[in-house]
């Protein structure tokens, strides 16, 4: 049997008793950054596909390479924030992701700039966790939910606002600084951790990570992910894509084999799962963060392509999702206490379905004004209403030497369901979009088809969370503020 961990607290050089909102402001400054990196790059990606010379096939590995190795590598930054301290990770994950963010800038041909995006997502991955870990292990009582609350708003608005700053940035300067920005941020965050951030780590040296399950869920993960990215060149049946899927698959089960039965520190103890709250939250996640994931994508392309909207307008057109997203968190925060996080599961899925749809009703000829900006505002919101209570009920049932793991498993949810969600519904608006193409019909209506399709699709992902949501204990979120 492991060995029970043991949490002691140590003061690294240059410690400073620090106020509550330098602490929360260290885990978000992080987290925002991450975050943001997965969507600031789509309003950039004509120009610096036309800079760098790759095609519009190859553009979407700019993408998909940040995301692959961000879901792979999230379950061992997760655990590696319990064993080798929440400072100690945070600051490795935020160098790494600081060094590879100038790297991307500074790119010269589609290959470098898809390397440096991998490395981007392997800090991220060591990042993230590390910023939940930080919260869950310093907040408690009341406090916890407010704190959980404002890192959920930053991490969602982040989705939102990277729309806007990529606009701005590609459009007002150059599609390198949408990399560069990241550097000051970094910085910034790493000055103010090694003042102020206090060393937590297990106590019990005995205590190691597992390597070898760590290596089997990430090339499991990233297997299986790629084999879904594979699809939208080589299609479902192609010998290639199966041969991913059945690696990621034999991948998975073996990393199941050695986690149950060899592992004697192992990566995942199954034992989390026991918890309702948890693995609800995890399967609410995947499915809801897959849908959301796909909306900042498909409106990215319908602004520039349909609207004609050029990269700085594009960008602000994402301006009040942002606003809505921290508004639903900054809700959500202040009630959940009182409600519990059950309610406002089924009020945030319930507000994303009807989002989803009245998206679905969109043409060539709607109007951001008449047609775009409430259903996307309502999807945004819902999104913030969704984010604090799935945080919530992911780490509040377990215990805190766990908590970097719960919040590590919770992040490779939704960056699993982002990256599926992408390729799949990329791939089925690609198909609806040729076979009207096929019919005869103008590239414009076809393209919106496609678009029309994957938000109905989407509308019918939350109505399964909703369906989810219904599963989870009534009292969670409540006694974990008492």
């Amino acid at each position: 049997m492991p060995e029970k961990i043991k949490l002691e607290s140590t003061t690294g050089t240059g410690h400073r008793p620090a106020p509550d909102w330098i602490i929360l402001s260290i885990a978000c400054l992080a987290q925002f950054m991450v975050v943001l990196d997965v969507s600031v790059v789509n309003v950039a990606l004509p120009r610096m596909g036309h800079d760098l010379h790759f095609s519009q096939s190859s553009a979407q590995w700019v993408i998909n390479a940040y995301v692959l190795t961000f879901a792979g590598f999230l379950l061992l930054g997760g655990r590696a924030a319990d064993i080798f301290g929440r400072r100690r990770v945070y600051l490795t994950g935020l160098l790494i992701f600081t060094a590879a963010s100038v790297g991307a800038g500074f790119a010269a041909t589609g290959t470098q700039i898809v390397a440096m995006r991998a490395l981007q997502g392997v800090g991220g991955a060591i990042l993230s966790p590390a910023t939940l870990t930080i919260i869950v292990t310093t907040f408690s009582g009341p406090r916890l939910p407010k704190a959980i609350g404002a890192w959920s708003a930053v991490a969602g608005a982040g989705g939102a606002v990277g729309g806007l700053l990529g606009g701005i940035l590609t459009g007002w300067a150059s599609w390198r600084w949408v990399f560069f920005i990241n550097v000051p941020i970094g910085i910034l965050a790493a000055v103010i951790a090694v003042m102020y951030l206090r060393e937590m780590r297990n106590r019990e040296g005995a205590v190691k990570l597992d390597v070898v399950g760590a290596a089997l869920v990430t090339g499991s993960l990233a297997s299986l992910i790629y084999g879904v990215v594979n699809t939208t060149t080589k299609g479902w049946a192609s010998s290639s894509t199966l041969a991913w899927f059945i690696a990621g698959t034999l991948g998975l089960a073996a990393f199941v084999l050695w986690e149950a039965k060899v592992a004697t520190h192992p990566l995942v103890p199954f034992r989390i799962f026991r918890s309702r709250s948890l693995s609800t939250a995890n399967g609410v996640m995947l499915l809801v963060g897959g849908a959301f994931f796909a909306m900042w994508y498909f409106l990215t392309f319908y602004f520039q392509h349909i609207l004609g909207y050029g990269p700085v307008k594009a960008g602000f057109a994402f301006l009040p999702m942002a606003v809505a997203i921290i508004a639903g968190a900054q809700v959500s925060s202040r009630i959940l206490a009182k409600t519990g996080v059950r309610p406002l599961l089924l009020v945030g899925a319930s507000f994303a379905t009807l989002g989803f749809l009245w998206l679905s009703l969109i043409t060539v000829t709607s109007s951001y004004w008449s047609n775009i900006l409430a259903p996307s505002t309502l999807c945004a919101f819902a999104m913030g209403l969704l984010f604090s209570p799935l945080a919530m009920a992911a780490t509040s049932s377990v215990d805190r030497k766990d908590a970097g793991l719960a919040s590590g498993v919770l992040n490779t949810s939704r960056q699993v369901g982002g990256s599926l969600s992408l390729a799949i519904l990329g791939t089925v608006a690609a198909d609806r979009t040729l076979a009207l193409l096929h019919h005869g019909s103008a590239a414009a209506p076809s393209q919106v088809a496609g678009y029309q399709r994957a938000f109905q699709i989407s509308a019918v992902i939350t109505l399964v969370a909703l369906a989810i949501s219904l599963t989870l204990p009534r009292h969670t979120g409540r006694t974990a503020t008492k």
